[in-house]
């Protein structure tokens, strides 16, 4: 599993921290993503219906019924994530959550995004009040983790509502404590069994005391 070098430039340049980790995605669970991106899709002239968990396949041209390809899917996503400060707010009881635990632990937020949207992310999770360190990688999650956590040996834990970013991170730091969070618990009805080393939590703030017991805060 290969290292995004833009990614890793990025982890470079945080500042030197020894205290537990808490990586966090950001789409679904600081921000809110699949809520939102209806409207916006039906703003430019498409529907999502979602019949399982990926947006290839369920999306489709209000006028004609035309199901849109990975192309169009892709370009969409692009318009989404430029114009994210329009339609993306913050997940129910995740400022709170995470302000209590920022006192005591090094907060990192995590996303799978094309780095050209990062600028624009990052303003927005300002203007938010979420000023934790925003990395973005283009290719699996696991080798960022394991770069963020360093030598040090300290705890960690990844909380991400893609079970395949949860499983890559397993691999590349066998002891991170892992939870998957997903703002819209609905869509748990598409996904596969959880792997039981995975916690499962509804939502912050159930998250939020789980975390700060598995970091030992």
């Amino acid at each position: 599993m290969s290292d995004d070098p833009e990614t890793a430039r990025q982890i470079a340049e945080l500042a030197a921290d020894d205290r537990p980790l808490l990586i966090l995605d950001v789409d679904d669970v600081v921000l809110e993503f699949i809520r939102p991106f209806p409207n916006f899709l039906k703003a430019r002239g498409f529907g999502l219906t979602l019949a399982s968990f990926r947006l290839t396949g369920n999306i489709a041209e209000q006028a004609t019924g035309r199901l849109v390809e990975q192309a169009e899917v892709t370009a969409l996503l692009d318009d989404f994530f430029h114009t994210q400060a329009d339609w993306q707010s913050i997940t129910d009881g995740a400022a709170e959550a995470l302000s209590a635990l920022g006192d005591r632990a090094e907060i990192v937020m995590l996303t799978a995004m094309p780095h050209k949207h990062r600028a624009v992310r990052r303003a927005h999770l300002d203007a938010l009040g979420l000023n934790y360190p925003l990395l973005t990688t283009e290719m699996a999650k696991g080798p960022a983790v394991a770069k963020l956590r360093g030598d040090k040996g300290r705890p960690i834990a990844f909380v991400d509502d893609q079970p395949p970013n949860l499983v890559s991170a397993r691999h590349s730091v066998a002891d991170a404590h892992l939870f998957h969070l997903m703002a819209d618990n609905s869509l748990r009805e598409f996904l596969p069994p959880i792997p039981d080393d995975i916690v499962v939590v509804q939502d912050w703030p159930e998250a939020a005391p789980k975390i700060a017991a598995a970091l030992g805060l």
